[in-house]
């Protein structure tokens, strides 16, 4: 296999799993895997200048599910990060993981007492009025979910990683981003 310089001729339009941007490139390299098959592409992003492999309709680095969420502390930044990242290489059992853990990190984030039991971390957001009204649901998916990949053998797909994050994308937003963008009252 020997890898060519496209120059500007195939052209392909993507989400760069680095910037997240839609572009379309024809700069990178491409080669066939045999005579006759399958091309492979490097595509080289025209915003952040990293490179995406695609081959037979899967993209490495893939797109990262889910939004930035303002004003999350670095720590609960750094864990809903790393489950978005986790689904854009396929590893979602490990994104399911991630975002049960985000549960944890979030309630002792809000003060709840270091080293309880997960359910009581559950309940303290509830509590304390950090679970939106009709959002239990939600946090009982993302335990129940989390659970799972933690204590039975089954491996979790795509659908239920990306459902997990949307979720946990909402409460960050809830607990996080939305009381931040309130203008402070000065009395």
């Amino acid at each position: 296999m020997r890898w060519v310089n496209m120059g500007e001729v195939t052209s392909h339009q993507y989400i760069c799993g680095y910037c997240g941007n839609k572009v379309a490139s024809s700069q990178g390299y491409h080669t066939q895997d045999t005579p006759g098959g399958l091309f492979a592409y490097v595509y080289v992003c025209p915003h952040c200048k990293k490179p995406s492999f695609i081959h037979a309709h899967v993209q490495i680095p893939g797109v990262v599910p889910g939004n930035d969420v303002d004003h999350l502390p670095e720590d609960i930044a750094a864990l809903y990060r790393e489950a978005r990242n986790a689904v854009s290489i396929g590893a979602n059992t490990a994104a399911v993981l991630a975002c049960r853990k985000l549960l944890m990190n979030i309630a002792v984030s809000k003060k709840a007492k270091e080293g309880e039991s997960f359910i009581s971390y559950i309940d303290y957001l509830a509590n304390e009025g950090y679970i939106p009204p009709n959002g239990r649901d939600w946090v009982d998916h993302i335990r129940s979910k989390g659970n799972e990949a933690t204590h039975e053998i089954k491996l979790m797909g795509k659908d239920d990683a990306e459902d997990l994050i949307s979720f946990a994308e909402m409460l960050l937003k809830f607990i996080y981003e939305f009381p931040n963008r309130v203008p402070r009252k000065t009395t």
